[in-house]
């Protein structure tokens, strides 16, 4: 017996459904709005998840991301009156199972979910006690969980692996992981760094050449390429790859044959290719700058890693691992953390990811030298200023407007603790509301321009009462002019 959630906001649907998962042999339960929803998907253990899009308290494909991310990670059946194909896209890529336009046959609503069991079973089924090798993986995230299934199923297959993410999310550390826990782990694992290739001496480097091939070359030279042979060939920042090569290296991952500068004959290398970007290479198809045809083969299985500021609940396991690290390379004692130390690193939103990260553990473990404890004054300034800054708004508390006869009388002041929630609380506010005019409401464009996560976007949506469509509209009828 398996256990549904529906969230839909229309009791004939729900008694309908709840009836027909019934006679399957399934439990029901049954949601009205987003926000019983996600009360119950993260409080109780679901396989699957009906979500209707059009609801009171806001549109349903905004939650999916959280509702996936659940304890239980439960498949997601989308259920909309008003389907568009750019909803549709929407919720594939944030991971639904299916995509169902109402009113459909029974049969169409109950054949997704008997799949989706019947997929969530084999899974469990098939599922090995293996332990990975992940030196330097930290987090349990539920973004990061999920990036580890994918590096798993990775390392036991030989197909080509995509890796995207920001700068300083991981990228040659997954790829490194995705070598050393393949049946490769013996062998060579080549890095080729994209963006340091010389046009003039890309091909002899990655193809090698035969002495006296042009001027300088005084000997035989192995390539890379052929140095992966029975191994890993790993391409970082494979958008940097110069446009003649890309044709050259296309045929070599085809034929896994090819002949190096000034050779005879072609010679044969058994890679197993990994690549990596911080680019759009959709977008440099568009421009004319990288081959559709590459693009293609390279993109077999893509792992998109999460920047930091989409795990923050990884900080704490991240900064305790590192510090460990630092301390024992230096020969220093272990350092303890104030608990505010955590807080200023949490409240950072780290544009270089975990790389930066580390840089500044490093700085500030300099800075704290032989101290015990590091506290947030030992991180660097520019850091502490961000934060601060962030946290006091435009509406800030500022002490030199009061009357000069209160100041000194300090029972007259509340606990800056207050003062600082009730900043960042009425400046929250003032933002999301603008931000919610200026985009219609749409959560994707809010997402953008914000930058949070969806889940954080709608948790702060939610938290200053501003989640609803009809609260959206509500806020442009009254700033509209008259």
């Amino acid at each position: 017996m398996a256990n549904v959630l529906i969230i839909d906001d229309e009791e004939k649907v729900c008694k309908l459904l709840t009836n027909v998962i019934g006679r399957l042999g399934h439990a029901v339960t049954a949601s009205h709005t987003i926000q019983e929803g996600i009360e119950a998907a993260l409080s109780g253990t679901f396989d699957v998840v009906f979500l209707d899009v059009l609801l009171p308290d806001g549109d349903g494909l905004d939650i999916l991301p959280m509702i996936r991310e659940a304890p239980s990670s439960p498949e997601v059946i989308i259920m909309t009156s008003q389907g568009n194909p750019d909803g549709a896209e929407l919720a594939i890529r944030n991971g639904a199972w299916h995509y169902i336009e109402k009113p459909s046959p029974l049969e169409q609503i109950t054949l997704p979910l008997v799949r989706a069991l019947q997929y969530r079973d084999e899974k469990r089924a098939s599922q090995r006690s293996v332990v990975l090798k992940r030196d330097g993986i930290i987090g349990d995230s539920p973004k990061m969980e999920a990036c580890i299934e994918l590096l798993a199923k990775a390392a036991s297959s030989e197909t080509n692996v995509f890796l995207l993410g920001e700068t300083g999310t991981g990228k040659e550390l997954f790829a490194r992981a995705i070598h050393e826990n393949s049946l490769r782990a013996k062998n060579n694992f080549v890095v080729v760094d994209c963006t340091i290739l010389p046009d003039t001496l890309v091909e002899s480097m990655l193809l090698g050449h035969e002495k006296g091939t042009f001027t300088g070359a005084d000997r035989n030279q192995i390539g890379l390429i052929r140095q992966a042979d029975g191994g890993t060939l790993f391409l970082d920042e494979v958008g940097e790859l110069p446009l003649h090569m890309q044709k050259a290296f296309l045929r070599v991952l085809e034929e896994r044959r090819f002949r190096p500068l000034g050779g005879k004959q072609e010679v044969g290398s058994d890679f197993r290719l990994v690549c990596a970007t911080n680019r759009s290479l959709e977008e440099m198809v568009r421009q004319g700058t990288f081959r559709s045809d590459l693009l293609f083969r390279l993109r077999a299985m893509t792992i998109e890693l999460p920047p930091l500021r989409d795990r923050e609940m990884d900080i704490k396991e991240l900064v305790i691992h590192h510090t460990t690290k630092i301390c024992e390379r230096y020969q220093l004692g272990t350092k303890g953390f104030s608990p505010d130390f955590f807080e200023v690193l949490c409240s950072y939103d780290w544009p270089g990811n975990v790389r930066e990260l580390v840089h500044t553990l490093e700085r500030t473990i300099s800075v704290a030298s032989h101290e015990p404890t590091l506290f947030p004054n030992h991180l660097p300034n520019h850091i502490r200023i961000h934060v601060t800054r962030s946290a006091v708004g435009e509406s800030g508390y500022d002490a030199c407007s009061m009357p000069v006869a209160h100041r000194g009388m300090d029972s007259s002041l509340p606990p800056i603790r207050d003062v600082r929630e009730a900043a960042i609380a009425e400046a929250e506010e003032k933002y999301l509301r603008d931000l919610m005019l200026s985009t219609g409401g749409r959560m994707e464009d809010a997402r953008r321009i914000s930058g949070l996560s969806r889940a954080r976007l709608y948790a702060l949506l939610r938290k200053y009462g501003l989640s609803g469509t009809s609260k959206v509209q509500s806020l442009a009828s009254q700033e509209a002019p008259l």
